[in-house]
């Protein structure tokens, strides 16, 4: 039986990842602070504790995975959490854990999960990545940043294990309707300043919610789980794959401006 263990899987995109994989008979190691649901399928689904802020809880939780399994085919790193405001404004201790939790929480995991694939000579790990790591958005810089980070880590530690059998690939994911939104930590701080802020926070978070669903995502993760020869990144939707072209042969400069003039 193929195994997937995915982190953040307790709701939205990993959630919907988790049923999908364990319904096409995977067995399925879903590791988060707050346990989902039993999927429901021909494979098998486990809840295991692990918080990505700490590494002994990763490792710890990595273990317990390999007590009960020998083998590990796909690891998808999909824990993470949006903040928003203006940089000016934005503490510096959110920021900090904006990055904690979506970029070191991914090198954290990374790391107690690489000896058992070196080991075993294969392997796949999938990250959650964002559009907004191509196409950084107003008032989302810390965001943007963090999902910027797993990119550039990606692409590194896929030269890094290439000669391990290991693959390494990133999704970035356009507006999908969740409970991420809701979940987002917004900051007030500096409107009165920044009068473009509250507008631009409203009208992304509208398009959010009129989003993919996340069973859309689940399939791209499936695809890049079970492809033969998967790329280093993926963006999901048509309508983002077309903008992320678009970026890289016009100039940044009207790239810019037009972001600036959606936003404002």
């Amino acid at each position: 039986m193929n195994t997937l263990v995915i982190t953040g899987g307790s709701s939205g995109i990993g959630k919907a990842t988790a049923s999908l994989f364990a319904e096409r008979g995977w067995r399925v190691f879903e590791l988060s602070r707050h346990g989902a649901e039993e999927a429901k399928g021909a494979g098998e689904t486990t809840h295991i504790f692990c918080d990505v802020c700490d590494e002994a809880s990763c490792r710890e939780a990595v273990a317990e995975v390999l007590s009960r399994t020998d083998h590990i085919d796909v690891v998808i790193s999909n824990a993470g959490y949006g903040i928003s405001g203006p940089i000016e404004f934005t503490e510096i201790r959110a920021a900090e854990h904006q990055m904690d939790v979506n970029f070191m929480g991914a090198v954290r995991f990374t790391q107690a999960i690489l000896p058992q694939l070196r080991k075993q000579g294969f392997g796949r790990i999938i990250y959650t990545s964002s559009v907004a790591a191509q196409l950084p958005v107003p008032y989302q810089a810390f965001y943007s940043a963090s999902k910027a980070a797993i990119n550039a880590m990606a692409l590194a530690l896929a030269n890094e294990v290439r000669d391990f059998g290991i693959s390494v690939s990133v999704i970035m994911p356009g507006d999908v309707s969740t409970g991420f939104t809701d979940a987002r930590d917004k900051s007030r701080a500096g409107e009165d300043i920044y009068r473009s802020a509250h507008k631009a926070i409203t009208n992304m978070e509208r398009d959010e919610r009129a989003g993919m669903e996340p069973i859309e995502m689940a399939k791209l993760f499936y695809h890049i789980a079970t492809c033969h020869s998967p790329r280093p990144q993926y963006v999901g939707g048509m309508l983002y794959r077309v903008l992320c072209l678009l970026d890289r042969i016009l100039p940044k400069r009207f790239v810019n401006w037009i972001e600036h003039k959606l936003y404002s």
